[in-house]
């Protein structure tokens, strides 16, 4: 059993998309369930977790809806204003529906540390746990310092930092002390037990217009192994970041990668985790349908 725990999907328009920018021609378009069946099928994944990629309440309904016409999408980590005062209502419309979690992007936030500070989103994320959903805490590793306190303070369900906090690999060649206060970061946030991490979205952390070059497995493998030592493997969880990770490399080799690294690190119990068995636990999903189901 596989588990693609994030995946994002959209009906391209500009305006929506703030993040897309000129230079990343692959996103300016639709991107839509039946665009990564095959991918799927050949990696042999079985069900894929979707998540926001708009900031505003249709994104909700929209991955909502996919979930509900498509069979791998077991489950929808969507977006909600977490400071509004009619929160409670917007969640229970969604009540019984395939939402898992939410989640905000943090990493554009001009000040990171005063967002994490607002009373009105701290209450928020208190609904938002006493409901059972988990929060995706996306950030760029320069942010994570900003985070920590937050994340402590939000025990009530799980939390799951996405793309392992984005380490800046493009620069720790020229900058390495870079390397070493992301690894410390990391673990303050991995001494959490409340928190998870996806193994996700590195390869765009390169410098994707140039390619993955020659180095970069090396590289992805030394992060994964860093988190694996910080994490345990009951906490971490299989991500392609597909169609983003298509800026460097397709989700084959983004698959083909985080598999060489499960099969030489982790025993069969954990890879068992690792795949499909965290995720479940920590999203509260469903078994998903075998890979023929999805064909």
């Amino acid at each position: 059993m596989k588990i693609d725990s994030h995946q994002h999907f959209w009906r391209y328009r500009a305006e929506d998309f703030p993040w897309i920018s000129a230079g990343m021609p692959v996103l300016r378009q639709d991107r839509m369930p039946a665009d990564v069946l095959p991918a799927l099928a050949a990696a042999g994944v079985g069900a894929v977790l979707a998540v926001q990629a708009r900031s505003e309440p249709a994104e909700t309904d929209f991955l909502l809806d996919l979930a509900a016409r498509h069979p791998q999408i077991c489950g929808v980590v969507g977006w909600v204003d977490v400071k509004a005062d009619d929160l409670d209502e917007q969640l229970a419309r969604w009540q019984g529906q395939p939402l898992k979690g939410l989640r905000h992007i943090l990493q554009d936030e001009p000040d990171v540390a005063a967002w994490v500070a607002d009373a009105a989103v701290n209450r928020g994320l208190g609904s938002l746990q006493r409901r059972g959903l988990c929060w995706d805490v996306l950030v760029h590793a320069h942010q994570l310092d900003a985070v920590v306190a937050f994340c402590a303070r939000h025990d009530g369900h799980q939390l799951v930092l996405d793309h392992l906090g984005k380490p800046a690999l493009r620069r720790w060649a020229a900058e390495p002390a870079l390397s070493r206060v992301w690894r410390q970061d990391l673990q303050r946030l991995a001494a959490l037990p409340h928190l998870a991490c996806k193994l996700s979205g590195l390869v765009t952390e390169a410098d994707f217009p140039a390619g993955l070059g020659a180095g970069f497995e090396a590289q992805l493998f030394a992060c994964f192994d860093h988190a694996l030592e910080a994490f345990g493997a009951q906490r971490l969880m299989y991500g392609s970041d597909w169609p983003v990770c298509e800026l460097a490399a397709p989700l084959a080799s983004v698959h083909g990668g985080a598999q060489r690294w499960a099969q030489s690190r982790l025993s069969a119990a954990e890879q068992q985790a690792f795949w499909a068995g965290n995720a479940l636990r920590c999203y509260g999903l469903q078994a998903p349908p075998t890979v023929e189901g999805i064909r």
